[in-house]
């Protein structure tokens, strides 16, 4: 097996998220996604302001990521992806869901990337496993994102 580069999408955040508080499973918040942009050699397109990220973070400092999005394609479709992921933070005080930018490999941030789509010009987007590694930005997060192929 090996990893075949599909795309990198940068999500810009809303800055302050919806803090839903300490529950007894961590400290949930939601990050709503206001817009972005995704390019790869196969997919182009920007990020609709209909997404979050409703992450989850224990008291080590171990968030952990659900997020959904959209992206509407260059050529007009529509692809909705889900991921589940791991996020820790930079160093024990960082606060959870402080946006600090890091570079890729900074920390440990990977994902599992799901697309879906009913165009048939992306239905190749619902047959594969992916594997994400993302970083924080200034405005946001971004992640490269890698198609799981056989040799």
């Amino acid at each position: 097996m090996k990893l075949e580069f599909l795309c990198e999408y940068e999500a810009e955040l809303r800055p302050e998220p919806t803090v839903v508080g300490k529950g007894p499973l961590g400290t949930r918040q939601v990050f709503d996604v206001t817009g972005g942009t995704c390019e790869g050699p196969r997919i182009r397109g920007r990020l609709l302001p209909s997404g979050g990220d409703w992450l989850l973070a224990d008291e080590r400092g171990v968030i952990r990521l659900d997020v959904r999005a959209t992206i509407a394609t260059d050529d007009g479709a529509l692809v909705y992806f889900q991921y589940f992921g791991i996020l820790r933070s930079l160093t024990p005080d960082q606060p959870p869901g402080v946006i600090r930018p890091t570079a890729y490999g900074d920390q440990y941030f990977m994902t599992t990337p799901r697309f879906e789509t009913g165009d048939t010009r992306y239905a190749w987007l619902n047959e594969l496993v992916c594997v994400a590694e993302g970083r924080l930005t200034e405005k946001g997060v971004a992640y490269r994102v890698c198609a799981v192929v056989n040799d």
